[in-house]
């Protein structure tokens, strides 16, 4: 179901793409585009026994629509690797389980805004559905290591140069939900980011 569904949002995204773009280009200062990004840093586990960090990747492509000049909406789609974290004793800090890790990887389908400060810097945000599966160990009083899947959310926002009409780099920072059943890999990802428009 969860594949159907990335599949569907992909098509979706690249099939309503054209029919915008003309009233975009016209009405907007051309700032319609198809884009893909790519994000590499620090990730964290928040808390817990599977607190820790370790380094995290996403990449994201999709279209935006231009609302102003200045200002456009957009759709995406993409897929993270937040990391493996060493899973720790609440006492003492200490591995739990010396040959497991937590872990947390998913899938993203949302929208995303993106405003330009002026000629080359700009500010930009995004949100959506996280369909994520991880690994780690569970809060309950006897903790368990587990297995889960399940729907959660994210939320981000950044800051970035263009270099010209076609590539930029940024900072970001990402939020990732993700949490069942005492299990609570909800991680943040502060990354370095890179973007091609075309």
């Amino acid at each position: 179901m969860r594949k159907t569904l990335t599949a569907l949002s992909i098509a979706a995204v690249f099939a309503t793409a054209p029919a915008f773009a003309q009233d975009g280009n016209v009405n907007s200062g051309n700032n319609s585009q198809f884009f893909i990004n790519g994000n590499v840093g620090h990730s964290n586990v928040i808390s817990g026994p599977n607190s820790g960090s370790d380094t995290g990747y996403a990449l994201d492509g999709g279209y935006r629509w231009g609302v102003t000049p200045n200002f456009a909406l957009g759709a995406e789609v993409g897929y993270n690797d937040l990391g493996n974290m060493q899973i720790k004793n609440v006492f003492n800090n200490q591995p739990v389980l010396a040959n497991d890790k937590a872990s947390l990887h998913g899938w993203t389908a949302g929208v995303n805004g993106r405003y330009n400060l002026d000629t080359n810097w700009y500010i930009s945000g995004r949100t959506g559905l996280y369909a994520w599966k991880g690994a780690g160990e569970t809060s309950d009083t006897f903790p368990l290591f587990e297995h889960h899947n399940d729907n959660g959310y994210y939320a981000g926002a950044g800051f970035g140069y263009d270099f010209n009409r076609n590539f930029g780099l940024g900072l970001a920072y990402d939020y990732y939900h993700a949490d069942k059943n005492n299990l609570n890999l909800s991680t943040n990802l502060m990354s370095v980011n890179a973007e091609y428009r075309f």
